[in-house]
């Protein structure tokens, strides 16, 4: 698994992680986002809903009681990014009968409390634990599973930040 650590010293420094995810985002990928609350996994996503071009950011918010919010992205007119909220499930049987393999399958999905359902999860996912420095910034540890998830993360960080 190849892993890189990013800083984020700010709300718009996750907001430019998460575009630069979102323009070379496609159907069948899957981005893991496990954090505490407030750590900034839906700044992330509303990232990377811009950067795949959905039209109106104000949308995207994180789906805590609704579980699965869905948008449409506007540079690829096939992609349909599935944004789950894994945090009021009791665990993968719930994922799964709202049909997470569909999700994947049809369009990207993107898990915000990941480790919650982590063996409903591809092998080949993006995963990115965010760690709070401090009340601004973040350490963003990126996991690729697989090479798709490695080419998600080649759009984030430069080669020389790979380990």
């Amino acid at each position: 698994m190849t892993r890189i650590e990013l800083t984020s010293d700010g709300l718009d420094a996750t907001h430019r992680i998460g575009r630069r995810l979102g323009e070379v985002l496609s159907a069948g990928h899957v981005i893991a986002l496990i954090g505490p609350l407030g750590s900034g996994k839906t700044t992330l996503v509303k990232g990377i809903a811009d950067g795949a071009g959905v039209s109106d950011l104000r949308q995207v918010n994180s789906p805590t009681f609704v579980i699965v919010n869905e948008y449409d992205a506007s540079t690829d007119a096939d992609l349909r990014i599935y944004h789950v909220d894994t945090y009021r499930l009791r665990g993968s049987e719930d994922l799964e009968a709202l049909g997470f393999d569909e999700m994947c399958a049809q369009g990207a999905a993107v898990v915000e409390w990941a480790d919650r359902v982590p063996e409903l999860l591809p092998d080949d996912r993006l995963t990115l634990e965010i760690i709070v420095l401090n009340d601004r910034c973040r350490r963003l540890v990126v996991s690729a599973g697989g090479p798709r998830s490695q080419g998600l993360m080649a759009s984030v960080a430069p080669s020389a930040e790979r380990r």
